[in-house]
């Protein structure tokens, strides 16, 4: 496939994507990373034995191996369930983090919608600019890149869209929550998707500007630190009291 240069950009891309030879391996690593599939067992000697044997050549390829071929499939199975943010990371978007993805999931809801945006469209998410713009309107344009999706999505992977608040609906604008301990109703995700949704945003670290801790069980040294700095502590009962008093 050939290399191009993208406009405004010095960084030397492959036109192939998500299923270039020369980014393979680095694009199954990312694949199985922790943010994204977090597919344990898929190491960096396993990912060169699939590929150097020609078995994989995109991550669809994954999700057809058997258990002799592949160590991790209990992680793999998990991994058809996820999220829309944890996919779009997954898909290694030029220039587009984790932080970016979940951005993308909750200003578009679904991927589809994503797929189809215009670059102005894009430039209406916050922190995007023109140049991640014609990026990820380039990436869902590549028809190499839209068969390994379409090849993703027939491998049985899946994830819940999520609700696109209405103008002015942002009713956590402006607030900041940390999350610790476990959630018995809901995973993380889970909770992060729902405070996006109210234009919320999540941290991971308590500080003077951390407007509630949602606290679960097991919490640890965050619920020792946001009581010293007087940040409002929610258990689970009074996070979810909050969110219906939003809808």
């Amino acid at each position: 496939s050939d290399v191009v240069q993208a406009e405004g950009q010095i960084v030397l891309r492959c036109s192939a994507g998500l299923v270039c030879p020369a980014q393979r391996k680095q694009a199954l690593r990312h694949f199985a990373s922790r943010r994204a599939m977090d597919i344990s067992g898929l190491g960096d000697q396993l990912i060169e034995q699939l590929v150097d044997s020609g078995m994989v050549r995109s991550p669809a390829d994954l999700y057809h191996l058997d258990s002799a071929q592949l160590s991790g499939m209990e992680a793999l199975a998990r991994s058809r369930r996820t999220t829309l943010a944890r996919f779009l990371y997954a898909l290694g978007i030029p220039e587009v983090g984790d932080v970016t993805s979940n951005l993308l999931a909750r200003h578009f809801g679904s991927l589809e919608k994503l797929a189809a945006a215009s670059e102005d469209e894009l430039l209406a998410v916050p922190d995007i600019g023109p140049v991640m713009a014609a990026g990820i309107s380039a990436f869902f344009r590549q028809r190499e890149n839209q068969q390994v999706i379409a090849d993703l999505r027939a491998a049985g992977l899946s994830w819940d869209d999520l609700p696109v608040p209405e103008h002015g609906a942002q009713v956590l604008q402006g607030r900041t929550f940390v999350l610790t301990g476990t959630l018995a109703g809901m995973s993380r995700d889970a909770a992060r998707a729902k405070i996006e949704a109210l234009g919320g945003k999540v941290s991971s670290s308590i500080s003077s500007r951390t407007s509630y801790l949602v606290c679960g069980e097991n919490p640890g040294s965050k619920l020792a630190r946001a009581t010293a700095l007087g940040v409002e502590v929610l258990d689970e009962e009074g996070f979810l009291a909050l969110l219906q008093r939003q809808d």
